[in-house]
């Protein structure tokens, strides 16, 4: 066999056996990955030793740039899902778009809390919210859930310091501040047409609280919205300028830190605005300052409890991340990345949807978002590294790809689908599998356009 022949069957070998370990035992997904690693690397053909340095080199290097932004990123979320800061958010923007565009409030919400908070929390969060909101207004729980859930789904996958896009930004060595812009302008369209889809659904799929609020009914009259605006009003929730600064302030500090980078300012104060700007120090202040004006009610051990809580959700996030890591690195130091990366230089297709299409088949396969779009990471940058692409959109690439059609192996349906309490299987493909697929659709033809742009 050719040495080309050998590194192919090692990838292939390695692929098959993430995906027979991930679905068919119960391995879990982290040892699976470090599994696939070794495999890919000895049956391609590269020195035992130089798998295992190659693998905990991967592992350290791809943890080392992103795994304290992850930790801060999960500490700040939990903290802002315990105060009621994400209640807030939501309310205060029904309040400024009133009646009729509640959808709108609900995507956007869901578009700024997901930054910090992982869908399923955000939507459990949230439930009682749009459950309420559906009481008293007449609007069907099933159009302001579905928008809720669009709007958390597509910054959760695109915008850092959520974990997948900020793992992917890792792999793919993309500035964050960039891999943040990028995501929240990509995330934009995206949110029109999840708006549009649950006006319709919800129109087709017309389902209310019933008066005890534990059952479900499907009437023909809407009620009224000033009853829900006294109803939260009459919450002890924290100020909308408390709630949103933990989230923009990071983001502000990151932004900034990108500007002044490609403006080559790195002298006397640029030093130090570059400081606060770095993606570590900027997440951690915006946990520090969550802290102090949020969890100023709470007793010492009480506030420790609540994110300690955040932090036992980052510790696998990091491992597979750094998982991902460590099977890019033994694909670039195979030299089956440079092989592949020929093969596909020399097909008809753009170099952008390789990791796109990749994230796609993953997550259809094995339901999550996050490993999917890490594992398309993984796979793909070490191939994309020496080609003519914009690393930038093959990273959103990697994360918008793992938008495709949710369903029964994603955790993230079933709590979507069960907390407005759609049942019944045909719904549910409807209410929550047809709305993620339409904007990966959208998502590849935005990515197509910016390819060709940029």
């Amino acid at each position: 066999m050719t040495t080309e022949g050998q590194m192919i069957l090692g990838l292939v070998v390695g692929i098959f056996a993430l995906i027979l370990l991930v679905l068919k035992t119960k391995v879990h997904v982290f040892p699976a990955l470090i599994i696939a690693s070794a495999l890919t690397g000895i049956i391609g053909g590269m020195p035992a030793i130089d798998v295992v340095d190659s693998i905990t080199s991967g592992f350290g290097s791809t943890i080392g740039s992103i795994g304290i932004v992850i930790g801060f990123g999960v500490m700040l979320g939990r903290v802002l899902e315990v105060s009621g800061a994400a209640e807030r958010l939501a309310f205060t923007l029904l309040k400024w778009l009133g009646k009729r565009k509640e959808e709108w409030a609900m995507a956007i919400t869901g578009y700024i809390v997901s930054i910090p908070i992982f869908v399923d929390s955000a939507f459990v969060i949230l439930a009682p919210l749009i459950k309420a909101l559906s009481t008293k207004t007449g609007k069907s729980i099933v159009s302001l859930g579905v928008a809720l859930g669009v709007g958390l789904i597509v910054t959760h996958h695109a915008v850092p310091p959520t974990p997948g896009p900020l793992g992917v930004a890792g792999i793919f060595g993309v500035d964050i501040g960039q891999m943040i812009l990028s995501g929240l302008i990509f995330g934009i369209p995206l949110i029109i047409v999840g708006v549009y889809y649950a006006k319709w659904i919800g129109k087709k799929i017309y389902q209310l609280p019933d008066e005890t609020g534990l059952g479900w009914k499907r009437p023909e009259k809407p009620e009224s919205f000033a009853e829900y605006v006294n109803m939260e009003e009459s919450k002890d929730l924290p100020s909308l300028f408390k709630s949103i600064t933990p989230i923009l302030l990071p983001i502000v500090l990151i932004f900034m830190n990108t500007g002044l980078s490609a403006g080559g300012l790195n002298d006397g104060v640029y030093e130090y605005l570059q400081f606060i700007g770095s993606p570590v120090i900027a997440v951690g202040i915006g946990l520090v300052v969550a802290i102090y004006t949020l969890f100023n009610h709470l007793k010492r051990s009480d506030a420790l409890d609540r994110m300690e809580e955040g932090i036992s959700s980052a510790g696998i996030i990091l491992l597979v991340t750094g998982a991902g890591g460590a099977l890019g690195t033994i694909l670039r130091n195979s030299g089956t990345g440079d092989y592949l990366a020929e093969l596909v230089a020399s097909l008809p297709l753009p170099a952008i949807l390789i990791p796109f299409f990749v994230a796609s088949i993953v997550r259809l396969i094995q339901g999550s978002g996050t490993v999917a779009m890490i594992t398309s990471a993984s796979i793909t940058a070490p191939i994309l590294a020496n080609m003519d692409v914009n690393m930038l959109l093959a990273a959103q690439a990697a994360t918008l790809g793992a938008l495709v059609f949710s369903y029964f192996n994603d955790s993230g349906f079933h709590v979507i689908t069960r907390l407005m309490g759609v049942r019944n299987v045909k719904e549910q493909i409807m209410v929550w599998s047809i709305p993620m697929t339409l904007i990966w659709g959208v998502s590849l033809v935005m990515l197509l356009i910016a390819n060709m742009i940029f």
